[in-house]
C-alpha cells in the first residue's frame, strides 16, 4: 500500500507540473547566449539549415536564437511581425515578392522553397530589421553561419 501511495503521489505531482504554464524567462546574459550558440554548433544536424532555441519567454512573446548554417525555406507569418537582430555572421535577406512552391505549414504560416521577386539586402552582425506580417521573407544566402535573435510580435486585436 505504501508503494502504491508513493507512486500515486509522484504521478499526481508530475501531472500537475506538466499542466503548469512555462515560467517566464526574462533575462539572458551574454554568457547564456554564447552557450546557446555553442549548443547549436554541437547539436545541429548536418542537413538542418536552421537550429532554433529559446532565449527569453514572456507570453505571448518568445525571443529565439536562430543558428543558420545553410539556406532554408522562405516564410510568411500571416498574424505576426518578426523582429531580428544579427548576433553573428552575415547573409542576404529577401523580403516581399511571392513564395515559390507555396504551401501551408499551419493555420497562420506559409512556407516556400524561395521567393520570386522581392528586394534583397545584405545583413551582418549588429543589424536590426523587422518583417511586417504577411510579408514573404527568406535568407537566400548564408555566409558560413548567420546567428539571429528573432522575436515574433503578434497582431493586436485593435488592428
Amino acid at each position: 500500500m505504501r508503494v502504491f501511495l508513493i507512486v500515486l503521489a509522484a504521478t499526481v505531482t508530475a501531472s500537475m507540473m506538466a499542466q503548469q504554464p512555462a515560467a517566464p524567462k526574462t533575462f539572458a546574459s551574454a554568457a547564456d547566449v554564447t552557450a546557446l550558440i555553442a549548443k547549436a554548433k554541437s547539436d545541429r544536424k548536418q542537413d538542418q539549415a536552421n537550429f532554433i532555441q529559446q532565449i527569453l519567454q514572456l507570453a505571448p512573446y518568445n525571443a529565439n536564437l536562430e543558428y543558420r548554417a545553410a539556406v532554408g525555406p522562405a516564410s510568411v507569418h500571416e498574424k505576426e511581425a518578426e523582429l531580428f537582430f544579427v548576433v553573428e555572421g552575415s547573409g542576404t535577406l529577401v523580403t516581399g515578392g511571392k513564395l515559390a512552391s507555396e504551401r501551408r505549414t499551419n493555420a497562420e504560416n506559409l512556407s516556400g522553397t524561395a521567393i520570386d521577386g522581392g528586394a534583397s539586402r545584405n545583413v551582418a552582425k549588429g543589424d536590426y530589421f523587422i518583417v511586417p506580417e504577411n510579408t514573404p521573407h527568406w535568407f537566400s544566402k548564408v555566409n558560413g553561419t548567420l546567428v539571429l535573435m528573432s522575436l515574433h510580435v503578434p497582431r493586436t486585436a485593435a488592428r
